[in-house]
Order: structure tokens, then sequence, then C-alpha cells
């Protein structure tokens, strides 16, 4: 397992470093090193567990193959020439299917199977769905054997940039720069009223920023906020819900944001940068709001800060904010200083952060623990991209056979058609459709297939291509604390014991910026434009925020009904007054 997890790190850092590797070398090896993690190194028993085995051998197999031949598969130009070209093919798309259903559940590979039925029998349906058909050679050899399907360029992004920044993330995190989170945000917010759930607050955007799963931080920070949080007698309802609330702020926190950030790079064709300096000003703003729930349920309930004994002190502070503030700068430094492509960077500051995992807050050098610490930080790595990677592929189904079929220009004309050609009822309908898919698949995967759908439409009735992929993303987004199914809610509320839907209604008080804020970038477009022109963003910041705090204190305030619906009213006056007033 560990020899695995090695060469699968090692692998992606050395494309990184070792100049340009073919893509139909490069992004069907990415499979096939994390295919022993999706059938061989898992918890299964029984027939999964040995059909595990026969289905990730032929999956390697299957993407090897591809490798070696990838100069003959260039010249068919995506047309499958022989049986057993056909036989691979289908092979590869029922490996990723299967590896995606083994890692996140069923939802995804669902919609999936159902775009390759439609790609398969489509012509069979009457009337504008429908489509004239594609003979099975092309259809399959472009998913499987050109790069397109499978190997498109968003397997290109998990390959190259995702990856890198997910091995990044798991070697902080094998270290101290975990408990350095923990430490800044206990001494910034311990003493202040509500303390501990703002710990919670800060601890998760640092924490966030790094591993962009809300999951994965509820998991982690949870671990130390919830029974901090519990001792000192919050609901726990409350302390369920500010987890679960301020880790899914992580997806939407650069540099990461759970992917995503790297997907819209290659979808948009905008820089990376850009894009981190148009979602930074939202996502303060989501905390902030946050922040604002967590001091009126301080009000309400006389939530006592964290107690001495839980604080970390300066000494403590100072030692280990090092483990996270040199990767980092090392990051920063390569990226605006040197400006390499951010995945240089973070090669660099994989490096950096590699060398600290020697080193303790006790300041001593035990070779055991870094030993264990490696071992930690690998596995990880390799978990990590070999779920993503799942995700990445299916997804990848998905648009390959819209681009096929041409179907998703028919949904986009459905959208304008169905909306009447105005911009606010196309938002509805695309805030719907993410809403909905974003409860049965992961965040990236829900954007990139929303997106592909509803982000032409959108450009067509005058949005900047940020302003589309970001609000698409951020709704995207709902299902990690919107019933019916909620995963960080879910998580939080097992950890802590409470009933699920109690933490959901009010993780959706404290959470109310994840649903105004994509409408108020619609309505304010100047708060993406911080790169470009500073004082315009943080005018349109702090008018967001003003209204924000007003609707906030409306649903959570201890003021009479009236006057709360009076400041709910004025918020959302204040947030979306241009387009009431149609200036």
């Amino acid at each position: 397992m560990l020899v695995c997890a090695a060469v699968l790190v090692v692998f992606h850092l050395a494309l990184i470093f070792s100049g340009l590797v073919p893509n139909l070398v490069s992004r069907p090896l990415h499979l096939a090193l994390a295919l022993p993690w999706l059938f061989f190194f898992t918890d299964r028993t029984g027939l999964s567990r040995y059909s595990g085995f026969v289905i990730g051998a032929v999956g390697i197999a299957c993407t090897v193959w591809v490798a070696v031949n990838h100069d003959m598969l260039l010249d068919q130009y995506g047309f499958i020439e022989s049986p057993m070209q056909t036989a691979i093919g289908f092979a590869l798309l029922a490996v990723v299917l299967e590896g995606a259903r083994r890692s996140i559940g069923w939802p995804l590979p669902l919609v999936a199977s159902a775009a390759l039925l439609y790609g398969l029998f489509g012509q069979y349906i009457p009337g504008e769905f429908g489509h004239s058909g594609t003979p099975l050679p092309s259809f399959l050899g472009t998913l499987t054997i050109a790069e397109g399907g499978i190997w498109g360029s968003l397997a290109g992004v998990s390959v190259s940039v995702v990856a890198i920044f997910v091995i990044f993330g798991a070697v902080l995190n094998a270290g101290e720069a975990g408990q350095g989170f923990m430490n800044i945000a206990s001494a910034a917010a311990g003493r202040l009223t509500g303390g501990a759930a703002k710990v919670s607050v800060i601890s998760s955007a640092l924490f966030g920023s790094i591993s962009g799963s809300a999951s994965a931080n509820v998991a982690s920070t949870g671990a130390v906020t919830l029974p901090a949080m519990t001792r000192l007698g919050y609901p726990k309802r409350l302390s369920a819900a500010v987890e679960a609330v301020a880790s899914s702020g992580g997806q939407i926190m650069p540099p990461l944001m759970g992917a995503g950030a790297f997907v819209m790079v290659e979808l948009t064709g905008i820089s990376y940068t850009r894009i981190m300096g148009a979602a930074i000003l939202p996502a303060l703003l989501y905390f902030l709001a946050v922040w604002i729930g967590i001091n009126a349920y301080a009000r309400r309930m006389d939530l006592a800060g964290l107690r001495d004994e839980d604080r970390a002190t300066a000494r403590q502070v100072a030692i280990t904010s090092g483990f996270f503030l040199v990767p980092f700068g090392v990051l920063l430094w390569g990226m605006f200083v040197i400006r390499y492509t951010p995945q240089y960077a973070a090669s660099l500051a994989i490096l950096a952060a590699a060398v600290l995992l020697f080193f303790g807050a006790d300041a001593k050098i035990d070779m055991r623990r870094t030993a264990s610490r490696f071992e930690q930080a690998l596995i990880g790595a390799a978990r990590q991209v070999s779920m993503i990677a799942s995700i990445i592929l299916c997804a990848s189904i998905v648009i390959g056979v819209l681009a096929i079929t041409g179907l998703g220009v028919k949904l986009t004309s459905l959208i304008l058609s169905g909306s009447g050609g105005y911009l606010w009822p196309s938002l509805i309908l695309t805030a719907l459709a993410c809403l909905v898919l974003g409860m049965e698949v992961p965040t990236t995967a829900a954007y990139v297939i929303c997106v592909s759908v509803a982000g032409p439409a959108l450009s067509q009735l005058g949005l900047e291509p940020l302003q589309a992929h970001l609000f698409v993303f951020w709704f995207a987004l709902l299902s990690t604390i919107t019933p019916p199914v909620c995963g960080a809610v879910f998580i939080a509320a097992g950890m802590i014991g409470e009933n699920w839907l109690k933490v959901a209604m009010t993780a959706m008080k404290l959470g109310v910026g994840l649903y105004i804020i994509p409408l108020a970038m619609i309505a304010n477009p100047g708060i993406l434009t911080l790169s470009d022109s500073p004082a315009y963003a943080l005018f349109a910041f702090a008018r967001i925020g003003v209204g924000l705090a007003l609707v906030s204190n409306a649903l959570i305030g201890k003021a009479a009904w009236p006057l709360r619906i009076l400041f709910a009213a004025a918020g959302l006056a204040v947030v979306f007054g241009r387009v009431i007033l149609g200036v």
C-alpha cells in the first residue's frame, strides 16, 4: 500500500518537473495509479472484494494499453478499428463508472449511465431532444481512446493541478500545520463571546483553504471544536451547525476551492490568479455572515468564550504557525513573485512542507514520528487523489456525451425558452438545477455538469463567463447544508449525537450567505473586480455585507417578528436594490 502511494505521489510530481508528456500517456496512467485505491485497498469483504480485484486489474491493463499505444491511437482520430479496441472501450467506461460508485455512491454513475444510454439510443427519441445517431466506433472511440471523454481536458486538470494541490494539503495535514490553524484561531477568537464557535469558523476557513472538502473539514476541525463547544454548554444543534456551515466554506475559499478553481480555469480560459481575485471577497462575505449569525446566537444564549486551558499560548501560536506559513509563503512567492504556474509553485511548497515533517512543535527531530508522518501524507494523498479522479473522470463521460450528441445546446435552448429570455428567471432555473443535482453528486461534478448546460444560456443573456461559473459553483455547494441530502450536516450531527434535521435548520440560518451571495454577485458585479477595480469591489463588498448582516439578524436575532421582517426586507433591498430599481 505504501509503495503504491509513493509511486502515485512521485508520478504526479515528476510530471510537473519533467516537461511535456503526451496526454494519452499521463491521463490513463493517472487512472491506473488511482484504481488500486478504488478497488484493492478498501474495507470491502466477500464477493465485493474479489470482484474489486478483477475489475481493478482489468482497468489497469486497459489504461496501460492506451498509454503504450498512444501514438497509434492518435492516428485513429477517435475511431475504434478492431473488436479488441471495442472491448477495451466498454471496459474502460465500466471501470470508471464502478470506480465512482465505490468511491462516492450511486448518483453520479447513474447520471453518467443515463448519458451513455442517451448517446447510444437517443436517435430513437422523437422530437427535438432526439439526435441523429453516432456510429458506435466513433462514439465509443471519442469517449475512450481519444483526448475527449474520459481523457478530456477535465482529466488533464485532475492530473496536473488538482492532484498536486491535494498532495500539498495531505503533506501539510500530516505535520503540525493543522494544529497551527487551530492555535491561531483560538488565540484570535477564543476570548470572544461565542469564542468556541468563532474558533470553528476561523480554523475551518484556514483548513478548508487547503482541504477543499466539507466532509474532511468537519471530520478534522470538528474533532477539536465540537467537544470544546459541548464542554462550554453550547446547544448540540448549534455546535454541529456551526461546524457544518464553517466547513462548507472551505470549498469556496481560495486557493483550492475543492478543485473547482482549477476546473474553472480549464473551462473558462481565465487565469488562476484572476479567479482567485474574484473568489476571495465573496468567500470572506460568507464567513462574515456566519460570524454575524454566531454573534446573534451568542447574545440570545449567553455563549461563553474558550476556557484559558483550551486556548493556545503565544509561544504555541508562534511555533506552530510556521508549519503552514512557510509552505504557504513558498506557494505565494512562486505564484506571484517568480510567476511560476500554480502547479509548479505548489510542487515547491510540497517540498518545503515535506522538510518540515522532520520537525515538531517540541523542537525535536524524531525519525519514528517523521516516518509515520510521511506514511500518513502519502496514503492520505493517494486516497484523496484517487477519489477526486473517480469523480472527475465519471463527470467527463457526461460532458463527452453532451458534446457528441449536441444535447447541451438543446438544454441551453430549453433554459432560454423556459425563462422567456430573461436573466433572473434563468438564474432561478439554473439555481434549482444546481441544488437538485448537487444533492446527488459531489460539488465539483455538479458544477461541471450544470455549467456545461446552463453556462452558455447565462452567457447569451449577458453574464460574463466568470460570473456565470462562480454563480453555478456556489449553488452546486448548497447540498452540503440543505435538506434532504446535506453531507456536512450529517457528519457533524453524527459526531455530536444530535438530530440531523435540527442541525440542518440551524445551519441554513447561519449559512444564509450561501443562498444570497451567488445572486448578489450578479446584482453587484463589482464584487468580482478586486484585481482590476479594488475600490469598486470593496464598495460592493461593504454593501452586500450590510445587507447580509440585516438578513442574518432578522433570522436569528431577538427582536419581535414585525421588526425582523423589516430587517430582512431592508437587507434584501440593500443587496438587490440596483436590480429592483432597474439601475
